[in-house]
């Protein structure tokens, strides 16, 4: 055995090193990679890449004891030189770090990333995580997540009081003393009895690498997209964050893969959907593929649709007529869970909704799906049809069905109705019939408040963890019982008044005797459960200290028939205590800023890419405020940028002086006359000839 001398090793480890790289650059030469094609050859074979349509999934390690199979969750990790390995930088890609993920990504718009929707996937991960917590207590296992601290309460010193609080590791350093042996679950780990995941528009796997990283107590991650390039490029961010030992990359039709994944013993714990508009073309194979009681997180972006300017298409892809009114938003959280809860009762499934929110420019639900034919019953009563007048705002719900309790009985029945008369009561004008929309609550606040302890004790795990601790605090302050809500400046522009302090209209409510709430999804918003006369009442009342001018108002305005009526209740303004919530007095951050300019909706990704260049964003800024600001001065319309004949003109334009002399051809009519060639008519003919004429083509040079 022969032995190197120490001062040669440096050597021969970069001559090594520079020969396996030239061997490596010959193989990626002959095989000619594109940009986006994964580095197959010198990826981990657990991978996979499904880019083929045929699934290969990762075998486990085969030298693990049968006896110890389910006591231990950690012995699925990934090899020290899987989790040293990093994937390099192809041309044209950039580095997106988000959490602790971080991301390779096309520079072209070849695969969809928003980088706005942060907030999005960070309420995901946390909702995910208290999920989970939920599952694995109930089958034995118990998630650790870093840095989090929760009070913990001892029942032996149950009357001392609860003890400090402590982090997950040095709880799990006193429990040393416990003979009976804990499972643990911790974030990056596969955990044999852990949740199987399927995101099924991942795009670039951003959200699921984020789950493999930062959520305990999973047992597989499916990232699926119908794109080849996006499939290919979540492989290579698997492998790039050391996951491909939780990470599946699949490229498949999602619908086609849920529905393949029906059979109790194959369904999904957790189905993220977030498509590109609407989800309703998922919705009935999601909530077959969900298993019993398992999560179903649902985001819909065509808020144009289900925010009132297009019912029909609503209608078409929801089941629910939607009407342009204040509550709008809230309303098309509940068009999505009846669009939920219609196509589960087809499979006698019912619908649990844990938290939906409305968040800038789309909404986010979160249910639960299960099993019971005597729940979905109750699928009727949970709907309801809304009323709306056109002229003073008022709305009326009118339930679809009635459910009768008799001891141990139960009744269905048909409702009755409806609750309004043929014009409102209020200023005679006639109603809008939208809905069906859902009329239960919107959330679990129990579930709620545990997601909000976790993120307010751990603050550093997400980057968005002040909104999504202030959006939490709003949810949980909402009255659950009480649909919809009206807004104050609302209210006032229908009386042309001024619009009374928010306190002050909430204190009057209070004062009734009524009770009253804020909404996330509205920032002068007031949820209650007063009747909208009682409304009208306290509006009436401030009217008189603040008088308007009436002689203004036509007799057929809302406002006219309003004030002429005498209020019954006389309104307090004085401020109330409990009129300000706690969230407002703590100042959270409810409602964000604009993060970034064009910040909205991003531009769908395209197969040879191309995203919003900068003479588009260019263009934007000058078409800015196009209706209000006029041109009235013929002049300007020369170099005004939406006149597209200006643009065609001038194109002629310059092809007329580019050629001289220019001739033009036209066809002329001609008499028989003696002397040939007379015109009679030099004008074009207007309808074909139906006797022979002489006619002759004259070329025209100036």
């Amino acid at each position: 055995m022969s032995i190197i001398p120490a001062r040669l090793l440096p050597i021969l480890q970069a001559t090594f090193i520079n020969h396996f790289h030239q061997r490596l650059l010959r193989t990626v030469a002959c095989r000619g990679l594109r940009t986006m094609e994964p580095l197959r050859a010198t990826q981990d074979p657990q991978v996979m890449t499904t880019l083929t349509g045929v699934d290969t999934k990762p075998q486990a390690p085969t030298s693990r004891d049968p006896a110890m199979e389910g006591l231990n969750p950690t012995p699925v990790d990934p090899p020290e030189q899987e989790k040293t390995q990093r994937t390099g930088l192809l041309q044209g890609e950039t580095v997106v770090r988000e959490g602790k993920a971080t991301i390779l990504f096309p520079s072209a718009n070849e695969v969809f990333y928003n980088p706005v929707q942060e907030f999005n996937r960070d309420l995901t991960c946390a909702v995910l995580t208290e999920f989970a917590r939920d599952e694995m207590a109930l089958r034995g296992v118990k998630v650790l997540v870093p840095g989090e601290k929760r009070v913990v309460v001892s029942l032996a010193d149950e009357k001392v009081g609860p003890k400090e609080a402590m982090s997950e590791d040095e709880e799990e350093g006193g429990d040393k003393g416990v003979e009976e042996p804990i499972i643990t679950a911790a974030v990056g780990e596969r955990c044999e009895k852990g949740l199987s995941v399927l995101e099924g528009l991942a795009a670039s796997g951003l959200r699921s690498v984020r789950f493999a990283l930062e959520v305990p107590g999973l047992r597989s991650i499916t990232a699926n997209d119908f794109s080849a390039k996006a499939a290919a490029l979540i492989a290579r961010n698997a492998q790039h964050n050391g996951v491909t030992h939780l990470l599946q990359a699949s490229q498949r039709d999602a619908s086609m893969l849920m529905y393949e994944m029906r059979g109790k013993k194959e369904r999904y714990d957790v189905i993220d959907l977030d498509p590109y508009g609407s989800p309703a073309c998922f919705l009935d194979a999601a909530v077959q593929a969900v298993a019993e009681g398992g999560l179903l997180c649902v985001t819909c972006t065509d808020m144009a649709v289900m925010a009132g300017n297009s019912g029909e298409t609503c209608y078409s892809k929801y089941g629910s007529i939607s009407i342009k009114a204040k509550y709008c938003h809230e309303m098309a959280l509940r068009i999505i869970l009846h669009s939920l809860d219609q196509r589960a009762a087809v499979y006698q499934r019912y619908i649990h909704p844990l938290l939906c929110v409305s968040v800038d420019f789309y909404i986010r639900v979160f249910v639960r799906v299960r099993t019971g034919q005597a729940v979905v019953k109750n699928s009727a009563s949970k709907q309801a049809l809304v009323y709306n007048c056109v002229g003073c705002g008022s709305f009326h719900l009118q339930r679809m069905g009635k459910r009768t309790t008799q001891g141990k009985h139960v009744k269905y029945s048909a409702a009755t109705g409806p609750p309004v008369g043929p014009d409102c009561e209020h200023c005679g004008h006639r109603h809008q019939l939208g809905g069906p929309v859902w009329g239960e609550s919107l959330h679990d606040v129990a579930f709620v408040q545990k997601v909000l302890s976790a993120v307010s004790a751990n603050p550093s795990r997400f980057g968005t963890a002040r909104r999504i601790e202030g959006m939490l605090s709003m949810v949980t302050e909402e009255l659950q019982d009480v649909p919809l809500y009206y807004t104050v400046d609302n209210l006032s522009s229908t009386l042309h008044c001024s619009t009374p302090p928010l306190l002050q209209f909430r204190s009057a409510l209070l004062h009734a005797g009524y009770r009253v709430s804020l909404s996330h999804a509205c920032k002068n918003a007031l949820k209650t459960d007063a009747p909208p006369r009682i409304l009208w009442d306290i509006m009436r009342c401030w009217e008189k200290s603040n008088p308007v001018k009436r002689e203004r108002q036509s007799e057929s305005s809302p406002a006219h028939r309003i004030l002429n009526t005498e209020p019954i209740l006389q309104a307090c303004f004085d401020v109330r205590e409990d009129a300000n919530p706690q969230s407002r007095r703590r100042h959270l951050t409810r409602f964000q800023e604009n993060p970034e300019p064009n910040w909205g909706p991003k531009a769908r990704a395209k197969e040879g890419g191309g995203g919003v260049t900068t003479h588009l964003e260019d263009k934007r800024k000058q078409c800015q405020n196009k209706r209000k600001n006029q041109i009235t001065d013929a002049a300007q319309l020369k170099s005004f940028p939406c006149k597209r004949f200006r643009k065609v003109r001038a194109r002629a334009r310059t092809v007329r002086n580019a050629v001289t002399p220019m001739t033009w051809t036209r066809r002329v009519e001609f008499s028989p006359a003696p002397v040939i060639g007379t015109p009679v008519s030099s004008r074009p003919l207007a309808a074909p000839f139906h006797t022979p004429a002489a006619l002759e083509t004259i070329r025209v040079s100036y």
